[in-house]
């Protein structure tokens, strides 16, 4: 998009007469020779740079189509509503192509064709997209894609009737083309922006506290607390236990000995 509107400032600035962006179609500027033209409008055209011109409306239209495939999900609702949305915004694309590839002297069918699908069909699918956009996009974003394609739509069908009110000829077709071009900047920016802050927006780490800690050992009660090493019984003091037993058994009474564990002092020094 903006290498489109660097060089129709380039083109335009190449002209020896002045080119009127309120007199001089965007067209004109892609004009393969020098005429003086009476429709719509009495002007003259003479344009140096219009193979610059005509490369860049077909490289414009590339990048919208290319634009419009890549987005899919991130921007766009699912269902056949925001497909149709989709495929009209890549006709415009298609417009700019056709426009490019066939200047309004050399073609003028195909370039009246190019023309419609740009202001026409691409303006449309602007309108319809303010309701398209994922439930991810803000309101404000809706609504200024539902403002812009009113307000293109609206300066199309002035121009086509010749209506310009004080903006003249070419003031008013840019008003019916140049909304769409300026949307698609704007919200593949903010697409870049979406995916730049997602990829980069870490995952966050659990974090022990205390608090959870506590809690995790009521849940389970029979686990040890934390930080506390527990050593299991070893061998030796069950045999030990066997033999106590065993001498109280002999002597006709009965032992009532504590439990040994494996830390009490006759584990750790067992009698010979």
């Amino acid at each position: 998009m903006v290498q489109f509107f660097v060089i129709h400032g380039i083109a335009e600035s190449a002209w020896a007469r002045p080119y009127s962006r309120a007199r001089n179609n965007i067209s004109d500027l892609g004009n393969a020779h020098c005429a003086l033209l009476s429709e719509p409008e009495p002007r003259y055209v003479c344009s140096p740079a219009h193979g610059l011109m005509n490369a860049s409306f077909v490289t414009l239209g590339a990048l919208l189509v290319v634009g419009v495939a890549m987005t899919r999900g991130a921007l766009w609702r699912r269902g056949p509503g925001a497909a149709a949305v989709k495929l009209l915004l890549a006709g415009a694309g298609a417009g700019f192509v056709l426009a490019g590839l066939a200047p309004a002297d050399v073609d003028e069918n195909q370039h009246v064709i190019g023309a419609l699908l740009i202001m026409g069909t691409g303006n449309i699918g602007l309108l319809l997209a303010g309701f398209g956009l994922a439930s991810t996009i803000s309101g404000p974003w809706r609504w200024a894609t539902v403002l812009l394609g009113s307000t293109a739509i609206t300066a199309f069908g002035l121009f086509l009737s010749g209506h310009y009110l004080d903006l003249g000829m070419g003031g008013m077709e840019r008003v019916a083309a140049f909304p769409l071009l300026a949307w698609a900047l704007a919200i593949g920016v903010h697409g870049l922006i979406r995916g730049a802050g997602r990829t980069h927006d870490p995952m966050p780490a659990r974090v022990s506290t205390p608090a959870r800690a506590a809690d995790s050992d009521r849940r389970c009660p029979s686990r040890p607390a934390r930080g506390v090493r527990v050593r299991p019984a070893s061998a030796g003091s069950h045999v030990w236990q066997a033999l106590v037993f065993a001498k109280a058994s002999r002597q006709g009474g009965v032992a009532h000995a504590a439990p040994v564990t494996a830390d009490s002092p006759a584990t750790r020094h067992p009698a010979p």
